[in-house]
């Protein structure tokens, strides 16, 4: 909070280097020139090309272009004066491996890689701890949104309810593929990928529940906050409805537990759009401990439940790389990251979206195989459940029916030592 006013006592530049870039990075290349003392000295990418054509055209000029090393590999770039790394692949697997030489490296890193996050965050953290150097969440994902108004309400005395955010999300989207994806979201196909170079299967993965599951993951493993008890629900709810529906059940809500997350569709079972949805954003439920608090909410206008104990806060959108600034300037200014992992209290397990044979290669999150569903790590653990994380290559050792959950088991993985080490560390924290 408040950064903009100590850049002047900065020194010397904050010099960044990018892991990846898509369109997350493209975003923030879109800012770049508002920005001060940033300065890009890397972009890792194993297409330079089309690298360096999304440089220009997120308005970076043809001679800021020529300053930034372009390679297409990190221990390319490993040695170079570097500050903070930006690790923006979207791979679980590899962006896990890039963490950990990164900060075994004395480096800083933002995990724009929720997904790594999610599946070995917790020993990414530690070591980063151990290291004297910081893993951070993103700002500008939703996850780092959250965990700030989680932040603001807990070191006001505010006891968090639950905590989530907003999404289009309905039970038949949970078998889309790549294939079906646009017809959801109400495009063609050539509108989507070749006008607007949208990627179907990112696409998808927001669409069918993995990237819910993912960062809602990301939240309880951050926030210490419990998983519902089988899974997100996305009950259809409007912001104004938040603070009656987001509550536990013994008091007229829909929550499992006093202290958890959970996702709210726009959209109803008929598939139509509710009033004040909440989309694009995040918000959070607190709880007045007593009468004046509850009094405070009444006389100053705050949404609450029929109770009146109950209120909520939102913010309408999340700006994505637009706002990754916040995350670069926060560990450069005050060494603080904006959200990261504290435990270990979720993984996202896999489920078959489809019959699934013998020999048949799984592809990951947003695929056409599997799809994600928020589990306790303890459930994990205990039934040797496959992260949705490791899923992409893994190869079908035995028939899976569909809506049947994937197990360790029934994968034969290829994992890199730092992922197996990663996972064998946080099962031991169980």
């Amino acid at each position: 909070m408040f950064l903009y006013s100590k850049l002047s006592s900065l020194k010397k530049p904050i010099r960044v280097g990018f892991i990846g870039c898509g369109k997350f990075v493209s975003m923030f290349l879109s800012q770049y020139n508002q920005l001060k003392k940033i300065e890009i000295d890397t972009i890792v990418d194993i297409k330079t090309d089309q690298a360096k054509l999304n440089c220009s055209k997120s308005g970076l000029s043809q001679d800021t272009i020529k300053k930034i090393n372009f390679v297409t590999s990190l221990d390319e770039a490993l040695n170079n004066e570097i500050d903070i790394f930006i690790e923006a692949t979207g791979n679980p697997i590899i962006g896990t491996v890039h963490a950990a030489k990164i900060i075994r490296n004395k480096k800083h890193i933002i995990l724009v890689n929720v997904e790594a996050d999610v599946t070995c965050g917790k020993y990414l953290s530690d070591l980063a701890e151990k290291n004297n150097v910081i893993c951070s969440m993103a700002y500008g994902d939703q996850p780092s949104l959250i965990l700030e108004q989680i932040e603001w309400a807990r070191i006001n005395g505010f006891h968090v309810v639950c905590a989530g955010k907003g999404t289009k999300y309905h039970p038949s989207f949970e078998y889309s593929t790549p294939d079906t994806v646009w017809g959801h979201y109400g495009l063609s196909k050539e509108r989507a990928e070749n006008e607007s170079g949208m990627n179907p299967k990112m696409f998808n993965s927001f669409l069918c529940g993995d990237k819910s599951a993912i960062e809602m993951c990301a939240v309880s493993n951050a926030a210490d906050l419990k998983c519902p008890e089988n899974g997100l629900t996305f009950p259809p709810v409007g912001v104004y409805d938040i603070a009656k529906k987001l509550i536990p059940k013994k008091d007229g809500g829909l929550i499992d537990y006093d202290g958890q997350v959970e996702v709210i569709s726009s959209i109803d079972l008929d598939k139509k759009d509710i009033p004040n949805d909440l989309r694009w954003g995040v918000y959070i439920v607190i709880k007045a401990q007593n009468e004046y608090v509850k009094n405070c909410f009444k006389d100053y206008g705050m949404v609450t439940d029929g109770s009146g104990s109950y209120s909520a806060i939102w913010r309408p959108y999340h700006y994505i790389g637009l706002e990754l600034a916040q995350s670069i300037y926060s560990i450069a200014l005050e060494n603080k990251a904006t959200g990261k992992t504290n435990n270990y209290n979720a993984d996202v397990a896999s489920i078959a979206k489809k019959d699934l044979k013998v020999g048949e290669k799984l592809d990951g999150e947003g695929g056409f195989c599997s799809r994600g569903r928020l589990v306790t790590s303890k459930v994990s653990k205990e039934k040797k459940i496959l992260p949705l994380g490791l899923t992409d290559g893994a190869i079908i050792k035995n028939d899976i029916k569909k809506d049947q959950i994937i197990t360790l088991n029934d994968v034969e993985l290829n994992l890199p030592k730092e992922v197996l080490e990663a996972r064998e560390y946080q099962y031991n924290l169980i």
